[in-house]
């Protein structure tokens, strides 16, 4: 998609569907809304003033209205988009009017679509650009890849309409951007079937990404994991006739860092396809689990972003990925295996192989001389059952840490709940035979004792876990989002890198 800002007047822009943000501005209390135009053109007030008057459109976030041919428009329709009430409006409600505008255009078949850029009280205006950007850019997709009837449906020019040039706009368009084309890459990555995306294609398109935006990338596979003594990752892979892939991407920022500078290690989880191994997953569902290297997709989505956007700060990022199967090779329930740590560990469970290969994955990124590190990962169903499909789940032994991470989150709009990762629950994961268990000792607090487990392998390294498996995945369309991957936290660690910039 071609998105680009124009100054014009309004009442003068001719497109198909030129659309203008709305909000209602009444008291909590209110019997009745109060809606008011996120604009000061007259023109496009007075077109739209018969239908706010009407009390049929109430401005709720997603509402749409459209009116055709109106009066003293060089615009064919007038889409209004609703964001909810004016006193709580925030990044995301921008974001989602972004994306809303896309959405509302593909359906009518048209390949072009104007936003009237808001007038905002509170909100800057560099700030909203970047989010409207992100909005769109995430909206034009749609989950067909496969089908063979396919009918390409996308918006091919989205122009944001300013009435004056502004380079502070124009920074937040261009930013917003980058940021929704990662996204989408690594949602991309995540909708690919897995016999399509194994490891070693993984490995080959975080490459091929990496040499267009400038990235260093080296991919291993078997013989470097018996090399590192990687023997929890390969555990995982041995069941497989895929061979895994040990991806690393590093970003050098332009600036030579000071003596001491942060290194910033992004570790991702990368199951192309979990069976659940020997301990097999009910049928029912598991052809959902080409999901399961959602937080591998996150991690290389958002080194692409990194890359462009340049901040200064060095940034490595460790992809584990292979496939979980139940061959006649593979790990099983009594196995106990070495990580390349030196811990040992007693195999409970074959389904729990997620918190195997990224023991290894962030020993790794320590030895490369990270300083700082996060994770993410699809590696509980728990979360979900604590959680619902509203939050991330987010672990930590930093609380300095957390506080970089969930300062971006206004602008990335992505949201986390902090759950607890403390010594009192390591208990949960002591095996009889070994240092520790992949699994806890009862089932209670799940998603807790995989943060316990990974928690062994970071030592006293700041360190944020991410279970990002109830939200990896939109089970529903929304009027500004497709249905299927969601791209889940490349927004938020972008931003969290960002913040250890010099």
């Amino acid at each position: 998609m071609d998105t680009k800002l124009i100054s014009q007047d309004l009442a003068t822009f001719a497109t198909p569907l030129l659309a203008v943000f709305a909000v209602d501005a009444a008291e909590p209390k209110a019997e009745k809304p109060s809606l008011s135009l996120l604009t000061a053109d007259s023109a496009v007030s007075s077109a739209a003033a018969a239908v706010l008057a009407s009390g049929e459109f109430k401005a709720a976030v997603g509402d749409t209205v459209v009116i055709h041919a109106p009066a003293g428009l060089k615009a064919e329709r007038l889409l209004i988009i609703g964001l909810g009430k004016k006193k709580s409006l925030s990044f995301d409600e921008l974001r989602k009017g972004g994306g809303t505008a896309v959405r509302a255009a593909k359906p009518r078949g048209l390949r072009e679509v104007a936003i009237a850029f808001p007038t905002l009280e509170t909100i800057p205006v560099a700030s909203a650009a970047r989010v409207i950007a992100e909005g769109i850019e995430l909206s034009d997709i749609d989950y067909d890849t496969y089908k063979s009837d396919r009918k390409d449906l996308s918006v091919a020019i989205a122009t944001i309409v300013i009435p004056a040039a502004d380079a502070e706009i124009e920074a937040g368009l261009n930013e917003g951007t980058i940021v929704g084309v990662s996204q989408n890459f690594a949602r991309s990555l995540i909708n690919e079937p897995g016999n399509v995306l194994t490891p070693t294609v993984l490995g080959q398109r975080a490459a091929a990404m990496c040499a267009e935006v400038g990235l260093k990338c080296e991919v291993y596979s078997t013989e470097k994991l018996h090399e590192l003594k990687m023997g929890a990752f390969w555990a995982v892979s041995q069941g497989s006739v895929e061979p895994p892939a040990l991806i690393v991407m590093t970003y050098e920022p332009e600036a030579a860092q000071a003596e001491g500078a942060p290194v910033i290690g992004l570790v991702g989880k990368g199951i192309t396809f979990d069976t659940g191994g020997i301990s097999i997953k009910p049928a029912d569902g598991m052809e959902k689990m080409k999901y399961d290297m959602a937080g591998a997709g996150a991690m290389i989505g958002a080194m692409r972003a990194i890359a462009l956007l340049k901040p200064a700060v060095k940034v490595i990022s460790v992809i584990c990925s292979a496939e979980n199967m139940p061959d006649g090779k593979a790990f099983k329930p009594g196995d106990v295996v070495t990580a390349m740590s030196g811990k040992t560990i007693e195999i409970v469970n074959t389904d729990a192989e997620g918190r195997l290969v990224l023991a290894d994955g962030l020993h790794y990124a320590k030895t490369l001389g990270c300083t700082h590190l996060i994770n993410a990962a699809t590696l509980t169903g728990a979360v979900a059952i604590a959680l619902g499909k509203l939050n991330v789940g987010l672990f930590s032994n930093d609380d300095a840490t957390v506080e970089k991470f969930t300062g971006g989150l206004a602008v990335s709009g992505e949201k986390y709940w902090r759950l607890p990762c403390t010594d009192d629950y390591a208990d949960q994961i002591k095996s009889p035979i070994a240092d520790i268990q992949n699994t806890g000792i009862t089932r209670y607090g799940g998603s807790i004792t995989a943060a316990m487990f990974l928690k062994e392998f970071v030592g006293e390294t700041p360190w944020i876990h991410l279970d990002i498996a109830a939200m990896a995945w939109n089970d529903e369309t929304k009027p500004w989002l497709a249905k299927g991957p969601s791209g889940i936290a490349v927004r938020s660690i972008t931003e969290w890198v960002r913040s250890y910039a010099v």
